[in-house]
């Protein structure tokens, strides 16, 4: 699995956790066709969130009760989750991860998530 550990995404991630003191939850996910996923979760989403905003390598999902991050990289898809507290983290993290898990079906894949 790509690590993406240091770079500058986790560092601005985690300065605006700081900041606005709201947990950060990462998932970085090993997946074919990771820009495939990014596009489909965004268009489907795109119906019910008309402020969400994506192109083939970023989708910016503004949930009601949470902001959404996705960004792919060849075979590596991060979803970043800024939530107000712990249930509303799990409860986003299983929305995220069971609609991505449908849509790559044939994918094995399993969805690990980190907070910070």
């Amino acid at each position: 699995m790509a690590c993406l550990a240091g770079s500058g995404v986790d560092l601005a991630i985690e300065w605006l956790a700081a900041m606005e003191k709201k947990l950060i939850s990462i998932a970085k996910i090993e997946i074919a066709h990771a820009g495939k996923y990014l596009v489909q979760l965004a268009k489907h989403w795109s119906h019910r969130f008309p402020d969400l905003t994506w192109n083939e390598t970023r989708a910016n999902i503004p949930f009601p009760t949470g902001q959404c991050v996705i960004t792919s990289k060849e075979n590596v898809l991060v979803i970043a989750l800024t939530v107000p507290d712990e249930e509303t983290a799990s409860r986003l993290e299983n929305v995220v991860a069971e609609h991505l898990k449908r849509f790559a079906f044939r994918e094995s894949l399993e969805v690990v998530w980190q907070r910070a």
